[in-house]
């Protein structure tokens, strides 16, 4: 199975995503990640991620249009301002949107960024479990 997650940055939800989807199905999915407006994958992505065992450390944040003309099985946008601005896919098979809140605060602390991220990193995991027992069933 084919899967493309986006969103805009291609920082942080989708990185998350893309590591918990690749960790969760192993060999049974094919995993890629792209932004409608890449911005390169956020240090605290990694870390976070990395307290779970999952390196996404050599991830690169593509843009979109380096897979429209890909066949994907299934794309999954995580954020709204990317369902929006996604282009269409001929070739999916299906697509889904789970909108996850964006967690890159400017305001905040890098403990509190931290603590955001951590409550993401889970959130996304539980959902990305979830669905990935529906599609691969």
């Amino acid at each position: 199975m084919r899967v493309l997650v986006i969103c805009t940055g291609n920082r942080a939800r989708s990185q998350m995503a893309h590591g918990w989807l690749r960790r969760i199905g192993g060999d049974r999915v094919d995993i890629y990640s792209a932004g409608t407006e890449p911005k390169g994958v956020h240090p605290i992505a990694i870390q976070v991620m990395s307290e779970v065992g999952i390196d996404i450390s050599c991830h690169t944040s593509d843009h979109v249009d380096r897979y429209r003309e890909d066949d994907f099985d299934l794309i999954l946008t995580v954020c709204d301002s990317a369902r929006e601005a996604c282009p269409v896919f001929p070739g999916a098979r299906r697509v889904i949107h789970r909108s996850f809140e964006d967690p890159d605060y400017p305001d905040h602390s890098e403990s509190e960024l931290t603590e955001v991220f951590r409550r993401l990193r889970d959130e996304i995991g539980d959902y990305c479990r979830e669905l990935l027992c529906e599609v691969l069933e």
